[in-house]
């Protein structure tokens, strides 16, 4: 329908560095990745990882409808790396290392 959000799923099992958004969204956007993330101490873990682009400009009540939508996702597919930003451009693989790298 339109105004829902969409859901892009990209599963990305390799080396080599898949661009997150390469569909380029300039609106409110679920992804759910999986990265080949290196630990400091050697280990290879394949997050889950759950982001929301939500960029500046979207309605207030837009924003509202799309983070209860959101929150009701995470719970139902159990992901436990959850991510928010409000600039895409924000979305580059050294954006997600960094927030990746709380988790031990």
């Amino acid at each position: 329908p339109s105004g829902s959000p969409e859901l892009i799923i990209c599963l990305h099992l390799i080396l080599s560095y898949y661009p997150l958004l390469s569909h380029q969204p300039s609106k409110r956007t679920f992804i759910v990745y999986s990265y080949k993330y290196v630990h400091d101490d050697g280990r290879v873990s394949y997050p889950l990882c759950f982001i929301f682009s939500s960029p500046v400009g979207c309605k207030p009540e837009q924003q509202m409808m799309y983070a209860g939508s959101k929150n009701r996702l995470v719970q139902t597919a159990e992901l436990t790396k959850v991510f928010e930003t409000r600039n895409p451009d924000d979305l580059t693989e050294e954006w997600l290392k960094s927030h990746l790298s709380f988790f031990r």
